[in-house]
């Protein structure tokens, strides 16, 4: 399937990732897949901290580094963060029921994707984080109609480049 849109924002510190990451949590609703791909550090679990935060979910948010996956069962919906970064194989997923994860009504948010294709299902809305001092360079693409909805529905926080949508 083609890249239906696509966007770069910039931001710089934690609290402006925290903000984007709510500012985009407000708009996911179930069923929803959400790819988040970046090096080391590069924030991809401080955006989903703030897409939880959007979500109701008012605890920690840690990256399921070693476990994963991690569960939150929310007021309206669940949803599931998924952290392959030490998955050796995409063929793993399957042995930990990763398809039971996709078959209801969840929010799905999964680092390192690309450690998992073939077995994932297809994002709806994919972020790329990358580096670029003093902050981080974020460049979204839709893969469906519902990420390009979500694209254009997310609010210019201030302090954010947003160019149009291409």
């Amino acid at each position: 399937m083609p890249r239906l849109a696509g966007a770069r924002i910039s931001v710089t510190g934690e609290d402006a990732m925290v903000s984007l990451g709510e500012a985009l949590g407000r708009l996911l609703g179930a069923p929803f897949v959400l790819y988040i791909d970046g090096e080391l550090g590069a924030g991809k679990t401080t955006l989903a901290r703030g897409i939880l935060r959007a979500q109701g979910h008012s605890g920690a948010v840690k990256s399921p580094t070693y476990t994963l996956v991690e569960p939150y069962q929310l007021a309206h919906c669940e949803l599931y963060h998924f952290d392959l970064y030490r998955l050796g194989d995409p063929e793993e997923l399957e042995f930990m029921g990763i398809r039971d994860y996709f078959s209801g009504d969840a929010i799905l948010l999964v680092e390192w994707p690309q450690r998992g294709l073939g077995i994932l299902p297809a994002a709806d809305l994919a972020i790329g984080i990358s580096t670029e001092l003093p902050g981080r360079s974020l460049s979204f693409e839709a893969w469906s109609q519902r990420g390009v909805e979500c694209l254009q529905q997310l609010p210019i926080e201030s302090g954010l480049e947003w160019p149009r949508l291409e």
